[in-house]
């Protein structure tokens, strides 16, 4: 909360320290190499003056898929989609009766060419009713179904049999699974992931972190009564750390996180975004008698939610660069009732200038469905700069890119302008302001050139710093490319 409230005060930070990282002296040297960097947290930053982080709200697309298959029924949920290669996976919970967690709990798949129109495809693997003519892939182990979370597995080493992995279980642990074409699936071990400070009931996902190595896991935790995340780590997918770390969130108030939908960003994987769904429990926002017209579920009537977005690099901390929504309910009284609008797991990539996530809306209700929501590349958080102008200086950082690009945006009025400093903040000879372009536009990547030509080449391994002079502008990400 303090680093928002700074942020909004638009005058330079002085000897601040946010997450070990020192504000208004010199710091310690990044080394960027040639990776995209985004705008969520603090990682970059020296010192504002006149700008702010700020959260855009992604656009609402409309529903992209019914939870009305006969075997669906009413609480479909723990919702992943996976963009690999030209095909867009999504998998989800089923419970054609209504008989209490990990009773009959199926998991179903759907498929899309583009993330945006979606089918079910009937894949002939499991019977149900008689017919294998639906799109369940996983019917005999229902306490896996009810929170089975897989994902495309990164790791250089990963067996083609295993290219796809999944955690799932209930009381009794969470398992392994694996698949070689995300729609065959079989449990990996018999031996669970069971740390002490897990709570399995719940959407518990996992992935191969690039960064750091190893697999990871962030599942659900109870702490203090309030729901919360606790990370756990392996080196194979088998043997998986004893107990967990709880995860923090910095100086900001406890709140309850059903799930967390942490994952590596699809252009960054070094930064972990979580899509997580803020829990308000016990308070009930649509009267007993609208709900009873819309036909909710009676044990979903007492609470509401919403997505949150946090970040982490690894380690046992979240960053709340917001405390605000990132998506709030819409109009439709439906949308503020237990659980729903719980984000799926998974940022795709749906346009060259678009990412998409998905969100369950009319959770228990027999009008459940699946919302795609957009937002542009690197778009959830940015650096702004309002009409009056103001600018933000980085830490000193070397880089291995010949090229900086930049994701940004002006208004028709607003501008953006660059200078490269040397780690004692002395502007660069020919990198200066007075030689950067007076940049109007909107941007995915915009490569920066200076006048005579010069570009960040000539300065690979030097220690600079990055200067941006902006007006009614945002700026959502950088990289040396």
């Amino acid at each position: 909360m303090f680093k928002r409230m700074l942020c909004a005060c638009f005058c330079f930070v002085c000897l601040t320290s946010f997450n070990g990282y020192i504000y208004g002296e010199e710091s310690k040297v990044i080394d960027l190499g040639n990776r995209l960097e985004l705008f969520v947290d603090s990682y970059l930053i020296e010192s504002f003056q006149g700008t702010a982080f700020k959260l855009h709200e992604p656009r609402d697309e409309g529903k992209v898929l019914d939870f009305n298959s006969p075997w669906d029924g009413v609480h479909c949920g723990g919702i992943t989609v996976i963009h690999d290669g030209d095909l867009f996976r999504l998998y989800y919970r089923a419970m054609p009766t209504n008989e209490g967690d990990g009773v009959a709990d199926i998991t179903c798949y759907a498929e899309s060419t583009d993330g945006i129109h979606w089918i079910k495809p009937e894949l002939g693997i499991c019977e149900f009713d008689g017919s294998t003519k639906n799109n369940i892939i996983l019917s005999d182990d229902h306490s896996a179904s009810h929170n089975f979370a897989p994902f495309l597995d990164t790791n250089p080493s990963a067996p083609a049999e295993e290219r796809y992995k999944a955690l799932a279980g209930l009381m009794g642990g969470l398992h392994p699974w694996a698949s070689p074409d995300g729609i065959h699936w079989h449990r990996l071990a018999d031996k669970a992931l069971s740390a002490p400070e897990i709570m399995p009931d719940s959407q518990n996902v996992s992935f191969w972190s690039q960064s750091e190595g190893k697999y990871v896991c962030y599942a659900r935790t109870w702490q203090g009564g309030v729901r919360g995340m606790v990370r756990v780590e392996s080196p194979d997918y088998l043997n998986w750390s004893d107990h967990g770390n709880i995860m923090t969130y910095g100086d900001t108030p406890r709140e309850q996180i059903y799930i967390n939908q942490t994952a590596p960003y699809f252009r960054a994987p070094h930064i972990y975004l979580a899509t997580a769904a803020r829990f308000m429990d016990n308070k009930q926002v649509v009267s007993n008698e609208v709900c009873d017209e819309i036909q909710v579920q009676p044990s979903q009537r007492n609470a509401c939610s919403e997505p949150v977005l946090l970040t982490t690099r690894g380690g046992s901390t979240y960053d709340r660069t917001f405390m605000e929504a990132l998506i709030r309910p819409d109009f439709d009284p439906g949308n503020w009732t237990a659980r729903t609008n719980y984000p799926a797991c998974g940022i795709v990539q749906t346009s060259e200038t678009e990412m998409s996530i998905y969100v369950n809306c009319y959770y228990a209700q027999p009008r459940s469905c699946l919302h795609r929501y957009s937002s542009r590349i690197d778009g959830f958080i940015s650096i702004n700069a309002p009409y009056n102008g103001g600018e933000l200086i980085t830490k000193p950082l070397t880089f291995t890119g010949s090229d900086l690009v930049i994701n940004a945006q002006t208004s028709a009025a607003g501008n953006i302008q660059i200078e490269l400093q040397d780690a004692q903040g002395n502007p660069i000879p020919g990198y200066e302001l007075t030689n950067s372009p007076n940049l109007t536009g909107n941007w995915i990547a915009k490569k920066i050139v200076w006048n005579n030509e010069k570009q960040a080449k000539d300065l690979i391994g030097q220690p600079v710093k990055i200067r941006f002079v902006m007006k009614d502008a945002d700026l959502y990400s950088l990289k040396f490319e």
